[in-house]
């Protein structure tokens, strides 16, 4: 995996492949290889940059603050970019990552060709949300990192996966060890403190792919539905008994979504 420095940090990314660049960027308490699925099969036909985003796997941390924001991963995600001489990409998120694309997709829209929200949303945080993810801080301040992510990664998966998968549910967890507690803090700071970006959907002129699990707890159905309708150009698939872990639980499924709309995007 090669690495660049952006201002003096290391940050870690997958390249492979070749042609049409996709970018993928995993959400929290993940790093690139949440993605391993979707990289075998689209490096097939594409070129993929999938990094660790600065605080997972074999990135640093964006900076020592005890806060972040998600404009400041994005624009991290964009050196990255230029790093790579890459100046158009269909540019997809996973939950957090989303938010970050949204923010990319804001501050840099020529970049993109194509827009890609996985279990994403345009939606700020309510403030439900809100209180809910200052208690996931302090949680983390007693108990740690890894602690708070061994109890939240299940919640992420349906019901039906639980039942079945408890070993690749339990890999995931013990990545889930290797983050500092400071990072995820970073994070949730971060994801709590967006604003809205529905703007971006409503004024973006490229095609938008949303990604829905119908058992989706961390981002329900019902709001992504609500967006679909925002952008231009909309490819809206609905993942029946499905967390927000799609990558992982149907990722053939998803993969074939993935590499339909890249196609789409760059004709």
């Amino acid at each position: 995996m090669p690495d660049f420095l952006y201002n003096s940090r290391n940050i870690r990314y997958v390249k492979s492949g070749a042609g049409i660049p996709v970018v993928l960027l995993h959400g929290f308490g993940e790093d690139s290889r949440v993605w391993n699925n979707q990289i075998a099969w689209l490096e097939q036909s594409f070129q993929v940059i999938a990094p660790d985003i600065p605080g997972s796997g074999g990135s640093d941390r964006l900076h020592d603050l005890p806060e972040a924001g998600i404009e400041e991963y994005a624009d991290a995600m964009y050196a990255l970019l230029q790093q790579e001489h890459i100046t158009r990409c269909t540019l997809l998120g996973h939950s957090m990552g989303g938010y970050i694309a949204l923010a990319l997709a804001q501050k840099h829209p020529d970049i993109i060709n194509g827009l890609g929200l996985v279990h994403s949303t345009a939606f700020a945080d309510n403030e439900e949300k809100k209180a809910n993810r200052q208690r996931g801080i302090q949680m983390m301040d007693q108990y740690g990192g890894a602690a708070f992510l061994k109890t939240t990664i299940p919640n992420l998966f349906s019901v039906s996966y639980k039942m079945t998968n408890a070993d690749e549910i339990n890999k995931l967890i013990e990545q889930g060890n290797e983050f500092s507690t400071q990072s995820l803090q970073q994070y949730y700071y971060a994801m709590m403190t967006r604003p809205d970006r529905s703007s971006v959907l409503t004024e973006i002129k490229k095609p938008v792919l949303f990604i829905a699990g119908t058992e989706d707890v961390a981002v329900p159905i019902n709001d992504v539905l609500k967006q679909t309708s925002m952008p231009d150009y909309s490819y809206i698939h609905v993942l029946d008994h499905v967390g927000h872990m799609g990558i992982w639980e149907t990722p053939d499924i998803v993969n074939r979504f993935i590499s339909d709309f890249v196609m789409a995007a760059n004709r």
